[in-house]
């Protein structure tokens, strides 16, 4: 989506809107720091995020491979930073080549900084000397396919304070093809809206998004005030100064400053506001709270579909899901990257592309075997996996080796089911609650356009003891409103399902629209997870040494136990798919495992090669306890 069709949609409904910068870490652990913070950041509701450019090299790379992760995998509209700082055509013309190929439709276009070892400016050879003749060669080359952004100077730029010379720059940076300015950061709001004035009176009517920067601490904020020669207000230091050496007391009352400017300028107009981040949350967090701007239970962030959607090339109309991946949403993007079409408004034969190879996409679990044995501990029975498994519920651990988020406010109808099944050694990897026609606009369940309804069957997903898998398949057969699918990690699979169609799990009906159903439980996929789900929990064994209870254990139950998905299809009913375990739970749950050593040095299938004893218990179960 162009950021031209965003900031028209702020002017058309008056609710103003926000947008995030971002710049490439220079350290592998900084990117991935920064992945995670862009993906909890996303729930703030930014219409869009953009990513500097490295000139050259690695940190170029780099830019390009962050565009790929935020439009595929985050479903953020990205806009990336282009400039003619050590690029050659030929290199120009790969980046756009990457960003096009991304999903990418925004290209801010810049000159860029000379390099470090310069004082000044000098285009490449054959290269592009002003951003003019990027914006027109990016025009000519690509049509319209990308919207291109340019950078306004209320207060001047670097090597130039000319502010008319400026404006007749920016005038001709328009004239070849630009669609939107963004300006460098300020924190003088008077002299922003004269500006303003300034540029209309040229004639230039594109839409103007003025940078801002939150302040984290007072070092940080004179270190860039300094740097981009920007005016701070009197008011705004009488204000800091005192309280420069407590960063809590400073990011306080920076909130409050940087809230009012945003009030002045928004008065004035402006539909929205660029925020420059520095690849923190907390201090943008603050100002937007101070705006009252976060999203709410009820005011919710407004998503088209209950899951997050790939911007990447040739899925923006996808909307039909397996519910397999709803906790591992880039494994799924990832396992489909290669399908030359994607599910759109039924199933239908998309179902059969391959799935793609888990080592060739590297969806195993991520973290290192140390920093996930610290996470997740050592366990030696049932219960303590099982404790783990309540823990992730309560939200007292931020992720399991199957779902790489915390658990969200959608479970909290099914807390209390949730933790008594695990507590009695029935392990729940997914879930989502019966809904009976909420409004689309509902804060916890809501998706899609106003004015719609939306529903859900009762799905639960869980690995199950094999002493108790008879027990529950008889349960499951003896009502006629519950489907099921179960696979151990090497056998067949198993179903009552009359056909290998599809099932809705989650539909929607909207005005003028035919019903929506993007999320389903079928066969097909439901084995590309199996190997997924399995091979998740080897992962998560194999962090133990190899003669370890921790390692004995999780591969005892990756091998022996059964992945079960049950939906109750009468969506009316909330609670029956919980009441089908009564009474059931796993057998001396709470014995640790042990390996007796035996004169073949073979027990349980396990291979012993050192002196101890011990048998691995746990797996037994009672019904009608």
């Amino acid at each position: 989506m162009h950021i031209n069709e965003m900031l028209a949609d702020a002017e058309r409904t008056g609710h103003p809107s926000f947008s995030f910068e971002y710049f490439p870490p220079k350290t592998a652990q900084g990117v991935q720091n920064l992945y995670d913070r862009m993906e909890r950041m996303y729930d703030f509701g930014p219409k869009f995020i953009d990513i500097t450019w490295g000139a050259g090299g690695r940190i170029a790379e780099l830019t390009c491979d962050m565009v790929v992760q935020a439009q595929a995998y985050f479903g953020l509209e990205t806009c990336m930073h282009l400039t003619c700082t050590d690029m050659g055509e030929e290199k120009i013309n790969d980046a756009l080549r990457r960003a096009y190929k991304a999903g990418c439709t925004n290209i801010l276009a810049l000159r860029g900084d000379p390099p470090r070892e310069k004082e000044k400016w000098v285009a490449t050879d054959g290269g592009f000397q002003y951003a003019r003749d990027l914006v027109a060669h990016i025009r000519k080359t690509y049509g319209n396919h990308f919207d291109i952004g340019v950078a306004g100077y209320p207060e001047g730029c670097d090597d130039n304070k000319d502010e008319d010379l400026l404006l007749d720059h920016l005038k001709e940076k328009v004239d070849m093809g630009a669609t939107f300015i963004v300006t460098q950061m300020f924190y003088d709001a008077d002299n922003f809206v004269r500006w303003v004035g300034k540029v209309r009176e040229r004639g230039i009517t594109i839409p103007i998004v003025p940078g801002i920067m939150p302040i984290a601490t007072y070092a940080s904020f004179m270190r860039r005030a300094n740097h981009m020669n920007c005016k701070v207000p009197d008011g705004w230091m009488a204000a800091l100064e005192p309280i420069k050496n407590d960063d809590a007391a400073v990011r306080e009352a920076g909130k409050t400053l940087v809230a009012e400017l945003c009030r002045k300028i928004m008065s004035a107009g402006i539909v929205h506001l660029h925020f420059y981040t520095m690849n923190l949350a907390q201090a943008t967090r603050m100002v937007l709270e101070e705006l009252d701007w976060m999203p709410t239970t009820t005011r919710p962030r407004k998503q088209a579909l209950p899951w997050k959607q790939s911007l990447a090339l040739g899925r923006r109309e996808e909307d039909v899901r397996p519910i397999f991946w709803r906790n591992r949403n880039k494994s799924y993007v990832s396992r489909t990257q290669d399908w030359d079409e994607f599910p759109n408004g039924r199933w239908g034969d998309s179902r059969s592309p391959a799935f793609g190879e888990l080592d060739a996409y590297g969806i195993g679990l991520t973290g290192t075997n140390e920093s996930n044995r610290k996470r997740w501990g050592e366990p030696k029975s049932v219960q303590d996996i099982a404790s783990l498994f309540v823990r992730y519920i309560q939200r007292e651990l931020p992720s399991l080796p199957w779902s790489e988020a915390p658990l969200t406010s959608e479970s909290d109808s099914i807390t209390d089911d949730l933790i008594k099944l695990n507590q009695r050694g029935l392990l729940t990897i997914n879930s989502q609650p019966a809904v009976d026609g909420v409004k689309s606009t509902h804060g916890v369940y809501g998706w899609g356009p106003p004015n719609g309804y939306v529903y859900q069957k009762a799905y639960l997903e869980l690995l199950v003891s094999p002493e108790l898998f008879p027990e529950v398949i008889r349960r499951i057969n003896a009502n006629p409103d519950l489907s099921y699918y179960a696979v151990t990690r090497s056998g067949q699979l198993t179903t009552n399902t009359p056909s290998d169609g599809p099932n809705a799990v989650t539909w929607g009906v909207f005005p003028g629209k035919e019903i929506v159903q993007p999320t389903i439980v079928e066969s097909i996929s439901f084995l590309a997870w199996k190997d997924e789900a399995f091979r998740l929990g080897i992962d998560w064994a194999h962090c133990h040494d190899a003669n370890s209870p921790s390692r004995a254990l999780i591969d005892k139950i990756m091998n022996e136990w059964y992945l079960i998905n049950i939906v109750n299809n009468d969506f009316r009913q909330q609670r029956t798919i919980f009441e089908l375990f009564d009474g059931l739970g796993v057998k001396d749950i709470d014995v640790p495992v042990t390996i007796p050593l035996r004169e073949s040095g073979q027990t349980n299938g396990i291979h012993i090669e050192a002196n101890g004893t011990s048998t691995v218990n746990g797996n037994g179960a009672v019904a009608g306890a």
